[in-house]
């Protein structure tokens, strides 16, 4: 199942709308009407993504609001470079949205990571039952903070990357950029939790060889 969605991610994210941009330029059409034709195919993905989950999950939902929006002020403007700049305001929404959670319950990436899992699977309950511990809630807290504030640094990035380079070259680093930053944060989360996993289990043995046998909190053993 994971390979599946890499190839999805790989064929309509990405390799699709590159080459459906190339080939349309190629044929005459203009960098709007490219644009927006390559748009098809992130769409497709979500399209997939739902049938394969038969359920809208709040990112692809946001994806195709992004598509959206490009695609209509592009054709109404006839400005490549809008719809370029338009394509970032999901990314943009995305981190307030990480840093606007953080006043509420839970915070957002705690939410998606728990939908990721299954909320009604047992490692889904078990990661829930993780909220009790103060680390765990700090955690996620923390993972929230910096995802908002990296998606608002990309979503500036991509800004200025339309407004200073040819539109071709933007849309080659607008389809890659997303899968670089994801992959940057989610490693950084994996390290983090790894890092703290030993922390808590040091700790426990530290207390287990005061103490003697008894519980022990360990807010991160095999939360990823």
């Amino acid at each position: 199942m994971r390979l599946q969605g890499l190839a999805i991610i790989a064929v309509f994210d990405i390799a699709g709308p590159l080459l459906t941009y190339t080939v349309l330029r190629s044929a005459g059409l203009s960098a709007v009407s490219a644009l927006v034709l390559s748009g098809i195919f992130p769409a497709l993905g979500v399209g997939i993504n739902l049938l394969r989950r038969r359920r809208a999950d709040s990112i692809g939902l946001l994806v195709l609001a992004g598509i959206a929006a490009g695609s209509i002020v592009g054709l109404v403007s006839g400005d490549a470079r809008l719809v370029l700049i338009e394509g970032s305001v999901p990314t943009a929404v995305f981190g307030l949205l990480c840093l606007g959670s953080l006043w509420t319950r839970r915070p957002l990436i705690y939410r998606l990571t728990l939908e990721f899992i299954g909320a009604g699977t047992s490692q889904g309950h078990a990661f829930a039952a993780r909220w009790r511990y103060p680390a765990f809630r700090h955690a996620f807290r923390l993972f929230t903070v910096v995802w908002g504030v990296a998606y608002l640094a990309e979503a500036a990035a991509r800004v200025i990357i339309a407004e200073t380079t040819g539109t071709g070259m933007a849309v080659a680093i607008s389809k890659f950029m997303p899968y670089v930053v994801g992959a940057a944060l989610i490693g950084w989360m994996l390290g983090y939790t790894r890092l703290a996993a030993k922390r808590s289990q040091r700790r426990a043995a530290a207390a287990l060889a005061e103490t003697g046998p008894r519980e022990q909190d360990q807010p991160f053993a095999g939360v990823f």
